[in-house]
């Protein structure tokens, strides 16, 4: 079981605040998607939750198998070895290691090492293309395969909560519409909590429980998928309506 409680988040980079008392809930098994167009702070508030933004103030507390943690407080590889898994955004992968030393590079985390085989199977069995390329470089493969890569590469650490930032970037929509039903599929087989940043609002309530709108650092709406869908505030920013 996992889940996140995220409240009055205060975050940026040095004199720089982006985030603007932010607050944020993820229930155990849910997949949120944080919807907002670039520049908007999506991306800083998945780095505040991995501890690759140290914030100002607020809290972000992590629940997992009735255990709870300040993320706000912690570093990245001591969240990671709480179970918190990412994708993050441009995929960061290591171009000249080969598929499978990618994904090996994702299972550091302790309690992973043991199910190493296991969990590598798990991963091609998923994405049979990444079989099949297993001992290609990374850097020489399609933006849609890297994007597989990374996502599988967050598998191999056996995470409980899982966070996907922009996975559709620089992608085709025929890809990027493969990669969203890929992230279901994965989040039901793996029994994950998923919160992913996204702007592409079409594609992100396909399969989302709940969302939330970030507007130049602050949340200006949230609601389940169908209320998403109905939004005056979605009409004009995503729809063009």
């Amino acid at each position: 079981m996992s889940s996140l409680r995220i409240k009055n988040l205060v975050a940026g980079y040095g004199a720089v605040q982006v985030l603007h008392d932010v607050s944020v809930d993820v229930g155990d098994g849910e997949t949120v998607v944080l919807l907002g167009t670039n520049g908007n702070g999506k991306s800083t508030l998945i780095r505040s939750i991995i501890g690759m933004v140290r914030p100002t103030s607020g809290s972000i507390v992590l629940e997992i198998d009735g255990k709870s943690a300040d993320l706000a407080k912690m570093k990245t590889e001591d969240i990671v070895d709480l179970g918190v898994g990412i994708v993050p955004e441009g995929r960061e992968l290591f171009p000249k290691l080969t598929v499978e030393e990618n994904l090996l590079m994702g299972a550091f985390r302790k309690s992973a090492r043991p199910d190493i085989p296991r969990n590598l199977e798990y991963c091609y069995e998923a994405f049979p293309r990444l079989k099949e390329r297993r001992n290609q470089l990374a850097g020489s493969m399609s933006g849609g395969e890297q994007q597989m890569l990374a996502l599988a590469r967050s598998l191999m650490s056996a995470p409980k909560f899982l966070l996907i930032d922009e996975p559709s970037v620089g992608l085709a929509p025929i890809i990027v519409n493969r990669m969203i039903e890929k992230i279901r599929e994965l989040k039901e087989q793996f029994g994950l909590t998923v919160l992913m940043a996204e702007q592409n609002f079409t594609q992100a309530v396909k399969i989302a429980d709940r969302g939330y709108v970030i507007v130049h650092g602050q949340i200006a709406h949230s609601g389940s998928a169908a209320e998403l869908r109905d939004s005056d505030l979605i009409r004009r920013f995503y729809l063009g309506l």
